[in-house]
């Protein structure tokens, strides 16, 4: 597992410019049902709002919903891919979004753990995705060799809880899995609480995990933050409509933006680079226009 992580790592260096990769984000949980996937779309959409060219790979490999809350039905995923009756290319989708997305392959149990052989050819296929900027990879929630080997190959891996006892009890679980299985030296393992009601209630979650990951365990975890309990959040996921853009300023978006800006360690800003240039140019124009 740890040589395909390897493998995975290489392929992403991005052709052309040795001193550029492509950024891996794993996001994962302990157990499903505490927001992965919805935090997952919501980060793409927040870095594809700096400039930066996305995609969001559903890594889930059993029950996969990425296209389900974005209100896509793809004609290909990555059922097709593993069975190499397509190619990366062919299951790549442009979204109305700004994104790009890979579908899982929902309903297919038995490709859940694939064979050394699915595994090296899908990492092999993975060349095709190099020129993003950065690659945000929903894995399937709890542990199976196919999330090990996102999360080791990832240049951050983010746990996703929730306050509830039992998810706390099932990301310290993970957690323990993942110090087991992959070098720690090489483990960039961060935590977001997800559905708090309050900053005080999620700083204390992240807490009680960081504390006895690192006094059991000696992993280092960062905390992230936290994004709040919001009823925004469920209407957009009803609509299959991001909450990013369902409601911009809601408290969950700005939670999402201060995350993203806390992994970039910059001030967040949307509309840079060439989407920014051309907002200033045209406003420039307007006024001269005017005058």
């Amino acid at each position: 597992m740890i040589d395909q992580a390897e493998q995975l790592r290489k392929i992403m260096q991005k052709k052309g410019n040795s001193n550029v990769n492509t950024r891996i984000i794993a996001v994962s949980s302990g157990k499903g049902g505490v927001g992965k996937t919805n935090i997952s779309i919501n980060l793409a959409l927040a870095y594809a709002a700096l400039g930066k060219k996305v995609i969001v790979l559903d890594a889930d490999l059993g029950l996969a919903n990425v296209n389900v809350i974005l209100g896509i039905i793809p004609k290909y995923n990555l059922y097709h891919l593993i069975r190499k009756q397509k190619k990366m290319k062919d299951i790549l989708l442009d979204t109305e979004y700004g994104i790009q997305i890979i579908a899982g392959a929902s309903g297919f149990s038995k490709i859940a753990n694939l064979s050394d052989d699915e595994r090296n050819s899908f990492v092999s296929e993975m060349s095709e995705l190099s020129a993003a900027d950065v690659i945000i990879v929903d894995t399937g929630a709890g542990i199976s060799n196919n999330v090990l080997s996102f999360i080791a190959a990832a240049d951050d891996a983010i746990i996703v809880t929730t306050p509830e006892p039992t998810a706390i009890t099932d990301a310290y679980g993970i957690i323990k899995v993942i110090a087991t299985e992959v070098d720690k030296s090489e483990l960039g393992l961060k935590l977001i609480v997800n559905r708090v009601k309050t900053v005080t209630e999620g700083k204390k979650v992240a807490e009680r995990v960081i504390n006895i990951a690192q006094q059991f365990l000696n992993v280092k975890i960062d905390y992230l933050g936290y994004v709040y309990d919001d009823p925004v959040v469920g209407d957009s996921v009803a609509r299959q409509k991001p909450f990013l853009l369902h409601d911009p300023k809601c408290k969950a978006s700005a939670c999402i933006r201060q995350i993203v800006s806390r992994l970039e360690k910059v001030e967040y800003k949307e509309g840079s680079g060439l989407s920014n240039f051309l907002v200033k140019l045209f406003k420039r124009t307007e006024k001269e226009e005017v005058r």
